[in-house]
């Protein structure tokens, strides 16, 4: 039997912070169907007990190789409870974080010093933290990495979404700098545009629908991204050991419109 080069996931462990539902659950299928064994996280147990159910479903061959624990990032106490998370899951091979929370699409006129931390907590606190512990729970070497996630609103400013904007732009530093201080482990992002995820559930269905149109009829695909897509960003920069300090866009095209 020839020796496999390419398959560079298979007996890896991945821990994917956000892996039950949207873009993280995408990867979490992804290393799944690469041969990797796969522990998700969220801050709901009835989500984390849902979403194993649903990949052992779907993957019954694998379904020894996937794991889940709960881990709230939305709390003062968030530094121990990432702590608590590394200790179940032990050692690992790659950290994907994807968790969000609700979008601080507020008018800057209505920005508080409350509300301005408060969202940055699970976009920019808990990812910083995570890098901070995770490092001494990942494998050494370039084979292992961080894989962390930002916004196409980074670049490509929206109105309203300042203080989204400033979270997002400011993981592209953070990505160049943990590549530095976490070297020989790799570091990086990927920036995704709009994607049919349960971010838009608040959404009312019509209002929706006219906004994924709009953006179809603009972006030089002609579709907004689906889960599954955006996680071929992410399952490259896990297996490319000769890319640190990177920003892979998986966003339509968006920027070019």
């Amino acid at each position: 039997m020839s020796t496999q080069k390419y398959n560079k996931l298979a007996g890896k462990h991945v821990l994917v912070i956000g892996g039950t539902s949207g873009i993280g659950y995408a990867v979490a299928e992804a290393c799944l169907e690469s041969s990797a064994r796969v522990t998700i996280s969220s801050s709901s147990h009835s989500r984390v007990s849902s979403s194993l159910k649903s990949l052992k479903d779907a993957y019954p061959s694998n379904e020894t190789k996937v794991f889940g624990h709960v881990c709230d990032l939305s709390n003062p106490t968030v530094e121990k409870d990432i702590e608590k998370l590394f200790e179940a899951c032990g050692k690992v091979d790659h950290i994907v974080f994807t968790a969000g929370d609700k979008l601080a699409t507020i008018p800057l006129q209505d920005a508080t010093y409350e509300n301005i931390v408060r969202a940055g907590q699970l976009r920019f606190i808990a990812p910083l933290l995570v890098a901070k512990i995770g490092s001494r729970y990942l494998n050494p070497g370039p084979a292992s990495s961080i894989v962390l996630t930002t916004g196409s609103v980074a670049e490509k400013p929206v109105p309203r979404w300042s203080i989204v904007a400033s979270y997002a732009a400011g993981l592209h530093g953070m990505v160049r700098n943990l590549a530095i201080d976490m070297k020989p482990v790799r570091v990086n992002l990927v920036s995704s545009g709009v994607v049919d995820t349960e971010l838009w559930k608040e959404m009312k269905e019509g209002e929706k629908a006219n906004m994924f149109r709009n953006i179809e009829g603009r972006v030089p695909t002609g579709h907004v991204g689906k889960p599954e897509e955006v996680a071929e960003a992410y399952l490259w920069l896990m297996k490319d050991s000769n890319v640190t300090g990177f920003v892979a866009c998986s966003d339509s095209g968006w920027k070019l419109v």
